[in-house]
């Protein structure tokens, strides 16, 4: 059923096209709901930036953000399949595994997810990875985790599956503010479209997902943009079998030989793009230090991209500080791995079609205001 063949629903919005509210927005429309993503500038998202890791072990992740990182890896196998199933397209999932090098047994111990791995000593290292560099002694092996090339595959396939299931899109257009009804619920959003004219849409739902713009939309939100950049090797085919985690530095290795090298973690400069020297230098002394060998493999691509952080790294879910308005951004340097899981939730909440008592749990743990003083709650009551 095409749901946009119905007549009797405003569509929910989706405020952004990256990969959270591609994956949203195609939840949704599986669900039935007729749905219109809103995306200025689709190019500049999160989702065509970051390495694809699935990695909630690896990534060293604890409480509630390793429940949420664990509850979704779990779903991708299925997620991914209908992503395909509705697009025709590969995503290029890997269960390649991820090895997380020490260098000592003491620091490997200290681990916040040890437990969950196989340790490694040398000899284990360097059978995971040939060639890695010397001043690393030991090792866990993450057999459970993985990856998805979401830069070259997965938004292209998202963004049809979406397509074929109806989903509006509208390009180009930016959103400026939000209006709200005699009961508070939101009824209006107004945007800019490319061609400088302002519109109004009307709607009874919608969903955030601007990512590290957000906090642009809604002041109240603690997101902030942290820069990353990033580049790309070409080794190969099969030089490198596992994920390289290391501090600071990671090496993803995909299908064709291809090495997604990240990523610079940059607070302090907000939204100022571009490459510099010294982050590039860091790039290519992390390098040096995992895996030696990769210096010689040619650069193939450089670029950088924005992280929507949050104070405690997690990201908002369930509803936002206006009723009618759900939250899917902050979600940091896991958003690939929490996609599957957010777009379920929120479709869930959205729909009320949640089959357990998982979406209150999970969703209550990842509320807005979590970080506020109890009288600074009373901001859901604030004009937007």
């Amino acid at each position: 059923m095409n749901p946009l063949n119905r007549t009797d629903q405003r569509p929910t919005l989706i405020l952004g096209g990256g990969l959270m509210g591609l994956a949203v927005a195609h939840q949704l429309a599986r669900r039935g709901t007729a749905v219109q993503v809103i995306s200025r500038n689709r190019s500049e998202a999160a989702g065509f930036v970051a390495a694809g890791m699935l990695a909630p072990h690896a990534e060293g992740l604890s409480g509630s953000l390793l429940q949420l990182g664990q509850a979704s890896l779990k779903l991708i196998p299925r997620w991914v399949a209908q992503i395909e199933m509705d697009s025709g397209l590969s995503c290029g999932l890997r269960a390649c595994g991820i090895v997380v090098p020490f260098r000592s047994d003491e620091e490997r111990a200290q681990y916040p997810t040890a437990t969950a791995g196989m340790k490694l000593d040398r000899a284990g290292l360097e059978r995971e990875l040939p060639g890695i560099g010397p001043s690393w002694s030991s090792g866990l092996l993450f057999d459970q985790d993985g990856q998805i090339d979401n830069r070259r595959q997965l938004m292209r396939a998202l963004e049809r599956a979406c397509v074929s299931l109806g989903v509006r899109f509208l390009e180009g257009a930016e959103v400026r503010s939000m209006t709200r009804g005699p009961h508070g619920s939101i009824t209006h959003v107004t945007l800019m479209t490319a061609q400088g004219d302002t519109q109004q849409l009307p709607c009874d739902q919608a969903v955030l997902c601007s990512g590290a713009w957000s906090r642009q939309l809604l002041s109240e939100l603690p997101v902030f943009p942290v820069k990353g950049q990033m580049l790309s090797l070409q080794a190969p085919r099969e030089a490198l079998k596992r994920v390289i985690f290391g501090p600071g530095t990671y090496l993803v290795p995909r299908e064709d030989g291809l090495i997604v090298v990240g990523a610079t973690s940059e607070v302090e400069t907000g939204f100022a793009g571009g490459l510099t020297p010294a982050g590039q230098k860091q790039l290519q002394a992390g390098i040096e230090s995992l895996l030696p060998m990769a210096t010689h493999w040619p650069p193939m691509e450089r670029w950088w991209g924005f992280r929507p952080c949050t104070p405690d790294e997690g990201p908002l879910l369930g509803p936002g500080p206006t009723p009618g308005l759900w939250l899917a951004c902050g979600h940091h340097r896991n958003g690939v791995l929490l996609a599957a899981i957010t777009a379920e939730l929120t479709a869930d909440a959205i729909t009320e079609q949640s089959p357990n008592n998982a979406m209150t749990t999970l969703l209550g743990a990842f509320r807005w205001n979590r970080f506020s003083k109890p009288e600074i709650d009373q901001a859901s009551t604030r004009q937007v």
